[in-house]
């Protein structure tokens, strides 16, 4: 042990002394909140960094700072389960919004039901691809309607357009916003639009990023559920994907919501 000791140019009495100290109350803290980001972790899906995983502790009445949860979770191993699936790449972000969004025209909504925004996308099984519909409300970002199929067309977007409407109590005038697809275009789903008394707002062409939030919902789900399982069939996806949109309404920390859920957030602000 001395010669150890030598090496590493600590005193043999130092080394006997540190084995013998007892756990100070810093770190006996820090072992109370490892244990507790942990279950965290695991109970949101892998899906929480340090800063949301900050906002969570505090908000349970555990006092702490972000940079101590870092370093707790790069001590227990512990990331978010987007890490390193997406490049960042500065400037993007500013560059695409330069040329204009037609959504950023109109003010913030102020209340549940003023502007709703819909797309669908792409989900894989091994089985074969499906078609998965959503339709969020812009106040709360809170998926308020959806629908699956494996066909692309117009009853697609019906289906979750009618379960948002079902669900929900829209403003009369309420903004609806979708891309230029033909799902969106036919007049079908126009009637159906205009007949729940909507005013109709579409991207511009080739412009994806006119519905961002849209967009910024998927990137969400799919770097946090999707990517992370390949599901067996249609049945498995559906019912994985609905159960992620419960937690994803009920659970989620959202930053733009002031790290509140979406359901939190209506609530708080009702």
């Amino acid at each position: 042990m001395s010669t150890l000791c030598d090496l590493l140019g600590v005193s043999t009495s130092g080394f006997y002394a540190w084995r013998v100290r007892p756990i100070s109350q810093r770190r006996q803290y820090d072992i109370q909140l490892m244990k507790l980001i942990r279950e965290l972790h695991q109970g949101h899906r892998r899906a929480y960094g340090a800063a949301r995983m900050h906002w969570e502790l505090r908000n349970r009445g555990y006092g702490c700072s972000r940079r101590r949860i870092n370093r707790l979770m790069r001590e227990l191993g512990i990331k978010a389960s987007t890490t390193g699936l997406y490049a960042w790449r500065p400037g993007q972000h500013e560059f695409y919004s330069s040329t204009g969004n037609q959504l950023k025209e109109l003010q913030e909504p102020g209340k549940v039901g003023e502007q709703w925004v819909s797309d669908f996308t792409y989900i894989r099984t091994r089985n074969g691809w499906i078609y998965h519909a959503v339709v969020l409300d812009l106040f709360s970002r809170k998926v308020v309607g959806w629908s699956f199929s494996k066909k692309r067309n117009t009853e697609l977007t019906k289906s979750a357009l009618r379960m948002a409407l079902v669900r929900s109590k829209p403003d009369t005038d309420c903004i609806f916003h979708s891309d230029q697809g033909i799902e969106y275009a036919a007049h079908e789903f126009r009637d159906m639009v205009l007949g729940a008394g909507f005013v109709r707002s579409m991207s511009r062409k080739g412009n994806p990023l006119d519905n961002a939030t849209m967009e910024s919902y998927f990137h969400t789900m799919k770097a946090e559920l999707v990517h992370q399982k390949m599901f067996e069939n249609e049945i498995e996806a559906v019912a994985h994907i609905v159960e992620y949109i419960e937690f994803y309404n009920r659970e989620r920390l959202h930053s733009s919501l002031g790290y509140q859920s979406p359901d939190m957030y209506e609530k708080l602000l009702a």
